[in-house]
């Protein structure tokens, strides 16, 4: 398993790399997309879409609205807000969910309803990342957002294997805790201080900074538990096979899903780009 997961390991790593860094305009909206179109072929099935048949076409109606709204970018700029603030309302609905599960499974059994959902956990990942792109550092704030999320899952690994004791959302994610957590949050805010000292931020925007990393920190971890919750539900251990070693795209990015969303809107906030 561990020589399997290598393997696949340097064969994304560079195409990963080179996608995110080296494309730019139509060229990285489409990598994006295919990417996450990957994730919603593995979403249909968490969804209750069994045949490959319905599968592919969810995914095809993902890629659709993708292309949809990469056309629309500039007749109807305010779409793009519109795709955050649903994600922004999604991911605190989704913390509740979360938190109250299994009981909450009640509000989500349909497949209509798992289908939406699919909906405002892709699209809004595209969305943000194709910002993220345009604005000015472009590849470094995509960078930041991917070193918070893995900065808070290092920290939590090591911090829960050693002082794990009370566990975060037991029906979702036994192995989590509640001191995994906080270790992973600590490691990303010193990563956040240490870049705010680097760059000088002022008094206000090196409080706003710590804030919004921890903000973009404890969504990720609700991301990645809510992939999780809905994998129990459907049974699987992982959402495809289609990375040998790793599952499926979508254990790869589910935090990223949720922190890339909130991070977009947090520097819109601070006046970094427009929407």
């Amino acid at each position: 398993m561990l020589k399997q997961r290598i393997i696949t390991a340097l064969i994304l790593l560079p195409i990963a790399l080179g996608g995110f860094f080296l494309l730019d305009g139509g060229a990285f909206a489409l990598f994006i997309a295919a990417v996450v179109t990957l994730g919603a072929w593995e979403w249909a099935r968490l969804a209750g879409f069994m045949s490959r048949v319905a599968r592919a076409a969810y995914a095809a109606v993902v890629g659709g609205l993708i292309l949809l709204l990469y056309l629309s970018r500039e007749t109807l700029p305010w779409l793009a807000g519109v795709i955050l603030l649903a994600a922004l309302l999604w991911w605190l609905f989704a913390t509740v969910l979360v938190l109250g599960y299994p009981a909450t499974s009640r509000f989500w059994t349909g497949t209509s309803a798992r289908a939406l959902i699919g909906l405002l956990i892709l699209l809004p990942a595209w969305q943000g990342l194709v910002l993220l792109k345009e604005w000015p550092l472009a590849n470094w704030l995509i960078i930041a957002v991917m070193v918070l999320v893995w900065a808070a899952d290092i920290g939590a690994y090591f911090s829960g294997k050693a002082f794990g004791r009370r566990k975060l959302a037991p029906q979702v994610s036994p192995g989590k805790s509640w001191e995994g957590l906080l270790g992973g949050l600590l490691l990303s805010l010193l990563i956040a201080a240490a870049v705010g000292c680097y760059r000088q931020w002022a008094g206000a925007d090196f409080i706003f900074g710590l804030l919004g990393a921890a903000a973009v920190v404890l969504i990720s971890v609700v991301g990645d538990l809510t992939e999780s919750m809905f994998k129990r539900q459907a049974g699987v251990k992982d959402s495809s096979n289609l990375l040998p070693g790793h599952g499926g795209v979508l254990d790869r990015i589910d935090s990223l899903t949720a922190a890339i969303p909130v991070f977009a809107v947090l520097l819109w906030i601070a006046g970094w780009g427009a929407l």
